[in-house]
């Protein structure tokens, strides 16, 4: 059974910038079981209700301005996956979440920056799972256990996001700055909660963690992890896998979630 993933994409910068985000990600394909095919929830694909990708190709989306040229002649031309899009709707509206299959959704930078990396050939299927931005932890977490099945199935479900996001505070940091102290402090409040099971203060993250206001303005970049979380089922049990900090405010943490 494959375990299930939250990753921190960073900034589209990540694919091309030695830092240690970047090596954290490149080597994480070795480290993983070779899935037959990857489910990726992004941050940066957000809609009403849940949704599913299944073009004729992967398109390679540029979903950003103001970069070098190099990071625009990035290319992931992966297989899509249209049987895991239709498989896993059909989970989701057997748990009553209902789900839409888009025929033209690509690939946005949330999926395509870990992928490149991690999985540089780009010869494993991809769907991406869109987020939804009006809706809490609790409705990404029953989303993520409906798709729990697919985990035994050579799934691997991988939630893109960024365990801190508050890009107004990036422009003030060099990038090799250490943690900020409330930056370091929500993500140790974080990490312990996910580390010792505590569902139902990660579900009530924007009340209990401490900072998390200003670590996350908008839920969107975090709500990715709920659905790793849930799609490893009911009990799992959380392992960060990596820790590190862009900027000084933008947490690169990636968690693995096994039974």
């Amino acid at each position: 059974m494959l375990p299930t993933l939250f990753l921190s994409h960073g900034s589209p910068m990540t694919v091309l910038t030695d830092t240690p985000g970047h090596r954290f990600l490149a080597g994480l394909g070795a480290a993983v079981p070779r899935p037959k095919a990857i489910l990726m929830a992004s941050a940066h694909w957000l809609t009403i209700g849940p949704a599913l990708s299944a073009p004729a190709a992967n398109e390679t989306i540029h979903d950003f301005s103001g970069f070098p040229p190099p990071l625009y002649a990035c290319r992931y031309p992966a297989p899509p996956a249209p049987d895991l899009a239709r498989r896993a709707a059909g989970l989701l509206d057997d748990a009553g979440l209902g789900a839409a299959i888009d025929p033209r959704r690509g690939l946005d930078h949330g999926a395509w920056v870990p992928l490149l990396l991690a999985w540089p050939k780009a010869d494993i299927p991809v769907a991406q799972l869109a987020i939804q931005p009006r809706r809490d932890p609790a409705h990404h977490l029953a989303v993520g256990r409906a798709l729990a099945p697919l985990a035994q199935e050579g799934v691997l479900v991988i939630g893109s996001g960024s365990f801190t996001h508050n890009l107004g505070r990036i422009r003030r940091e060099a990038a090799g700055a250490t943690d900020a102290p409330d930056v370091a402090a929500f993500s140790e409040w974080m990490d312990a909660a996910l580390e010792q099971g505590r569902t139902e203060d990660l579900l009530a993250y924007r009340t209990r963690a401490p900072y998390a206001a200003e670590q996350h303005p908008t839920d969107e970049h975090l709500l990715p992890l709920y659905v790793a979380l849930g799609a490893a089922g009911e009990g799992a049990k959380a392992e960060r896998l990596h820790a590190s900090v862009d900027y000084g405010v933008l947490r690169m943490d990636a968690f693995a979630f096994r039974q």
